[in-house]
């Protein structure tokens, strides 16, 4: 008996993801990227945590990926396109958080230099400077404090992850139509 109500539970919760649309999806992609963001800012501002140039591109990429559900939903949320973006936004993404992960896990003597601040980069530097040092990190990068015990690049990657699967879940109901 319980084999056969485990499979009608399955049947239960499967009608219940085949019935979000793919604009929910991109509504839940969009508010997640603005909920990642409005973390950011409130870590930055409120906890007086100063980005590293990988953070800010962490931070871009989630804008990026909220930017193309957001023109999606505009547009026509099921067109196959806009997931497909948004998971090419969310892995850019995912790249630079690893690669902030890996910076931190390299011995102190390993680590690269820091830099100047982005904000002196920003006023005195070219901009290939600058994006080349946004891009390759700095040893400021390697010195960003846990938060609830694990690295923050480490919650940048779950948050990414979790915005490869709505997209993923979004592309896969695209043709799909809502149930009336």
């Amino acid at each position: 008996m319980q084999v056969l109500s485990a499979i009608k539970a399955a049947g239960q919760w499967t009608e219940k993801v085949d019935a979000i649309t793919s604009e929910d999806y991109a509504l839940g992609i969009l508010a997640g990227c603005g909920g990642l963001l409005f973390g950011a800012q409130l870590l930055e501002h409120a906890a007086g945590m100063e980005p590293c140039p990988l953070c800010l591109m962490q931070r871009l990429w989630f804008f990026a990926a909220g930017f193309i559900a957001l023109a999606g939903l505009m547009h026509n949320p099921r067109w196959g396109i806009y997931p497909l973006l948004t998971i090419a936004a969310a892995l850019t993404g995912s790249g630079f958080s690893i690669r902030q992960l890996w910076l931190q896990s390299l011995p102190p003597e390993q680590a690269p230099a820091c830099g100047a601040g982005i904000n002196y980069m920003l006023e005195n530097l070219p901009w290939s400077q600058v994006l080349q040092a946004m891009m390759a990190g700095t040893g400021d990068c390697a010195e960003e404090p846990p938060l609830l015990g694990l690295p923050i690049p480490l919650w940048a990657l779950a948050g990414f992850a979790a915005i490869i699967a709505a997209a993923a879940l979004q592309w896969r109901t695209r043709s799909s139509v809502p149930n009336s």
